[in-house]
């Protein structure tokens, strides 16, 4: 257990020094003790009436996430990794390290952990809303989401990359930006979750070309799926069409809605281009603000550009959001994605040219509607395939 009794030992200080550091002088002793960082499994076992079904909030590669009741009334989350998950133990050891390094009110909050045997497990604050796709294309759930509420969410995502991408203490890319990846507090205010796939870029890296491709179908930035080119960027395509579905209150595709409109990205650039924009807007939201959902489309069709360079970064996109008097650019065409797994543009040209020489050709598969993470040994692809919602 060498290695987690490494990761347990840096989460207890971490979080020591993090809790020590918000309180106050007169309440410094009245903190928890490092102990109480620590769950003990049994303790666990309770609280989630031995991780029941009836207890499951959803699943993912590392394994289930339950939700628990602990003794002082407390609700939380656990994540158990499967005892027979090679790729959860790297997911999960992967999002212990991340956790330690970020703190911010956009971002979930690591509570504590436990290791017993094979039994490893991180416990998180408890989310009572779940994620946003369960309100965006649950039956009944679109028309609960108002348009202040919407564009709180917009531009609280928004805040939470720019942390990761500037300010946190070294540069963290998430890679698996996704409705059901933001969860929502008992206010609806968003807070972005799993980071088992995140890549953290020390010193002044700025991008990686890589083999080891991980993300979600409908999502995923098409220089990264298909040359490995791994950059800020890939978050804000990723956010980009997670904007458009906010908007819309739809699915990035949905084959229900005929040809034209079943692509969300593609359907939205025609609206744009012919001055209709605002017609992608649900259709549940009775009152809106007309000058800020077309912001959020613009804004969206920026982050999705096919060119990477035209894209803007989070602190312009914090920019465009909080400002009154930001004129957005036009955008270009975006990167448009088929359901086969293929891109309407293909070439490296959609970079620039300095970093387009160094990218790799192969090309990737992106298996429909789930994530998965390819350690690329050319012909060998380990999926991971995590449910929509939690």
């Amino acid at each position: 257990m060498g290695i987690f009794a490494k990761l347990f030992s840096c989460i207890k200080n971490r979080l020591l020094a993090a809790r020590s550091g918000s309180a106050g002088e007169d309440d410094a002793d009245d903190g928890p003790d490092a102990d109480g960082l620590f769950f003990e499994l049994s303790a666990l076992q309770i609280a989630t009436n031995f991780f029941s079904e009836l207890n499951l909030l959803g699943h993912g590669g590392f394994g289930p996430v339950y939700k628990g009741l602990m003794p002082n009334g407390q609700e939380v989350a656990v994540k158990k990794l499967s005892l027979d998950s090679r790729q959860g133990l790297k997911q999960f050891t992967n999002e212990v390290k991340l956790l330690l390094k970020t703190q911010h009110k956009n971002l979930v909050i690591l509570l504590g952990c436990c290791a017993e045997g094979p039994e490893k497990m991180l416990v998180y604050e408890y989310l009572p809303n779940k994620s946003l796709d369960y309100f965006l294309f649950g039956k009944y759930k679109s028309s609960s989401l108002d348009w202040r509420t919407r564009f709180q969410i917009v531009t609280g995502i928004a805040r939470g990359l720019l942390y990761l991408h500037e300010e946190a203490p070294e540069r963290i890319i998430h890679r698996d930006i996704k409705s059901s990846n933001i969860l929502l507090d008992q206010h609806l205010n968003p807070k972005i979750s799993d980071f088992g796939l995140a890549r953290l870029f020390p010193g002044d890296d700025t991008h990686v070309n890589t083999f080891k491709i991980s993300g979600t179908h409908g999502y995923m930035a098409p220089e990264y799926a298909m040359h490995g080119y791994l950059s800020v960027k890939t978050d804000v395509f990723s956010y980009g069409v997670v904007v458009l579905e906010i908007v819309s209150g739809r699915k990035n595709h949905d084959s229900r809605l005929g040809a034209e409109k079943a692509d969300l990205l593609s359907y939205a650039w025609i609206l744009f281009q012919g001055g209709k924009s605002l017609d992608l807007v649900d259709p549940t939201l009775d009152k809106y603000n007309r000058d800020e959902a077309a912001m959020c489309i613009q804004l969206g069709l920026l982050c999705c550009q096919q060119t990477v360079s035209e894209r803007p970064d989070m602190n312009s996109v914090h920019l465009m959001l909080s400002s009154d008097s930001f004129t957005l650019p036009r955008p270009g065409k975006p990167a448009i994605q088929g359901r086969a797994g293929r891109w309407t543009t293909t070439s490296t040209s959609a970079l620039t040219s300095t970093n387009a020489s160094s990218m790799n050709t192969g090309v990737t598969r992106v298996s429909g509607g789930s994530s998965f993470v390819e350690d690329y040994s050319r012909n060998s692809i380990s999926y991971s395939s995590i449910d929509e919602g939690r």
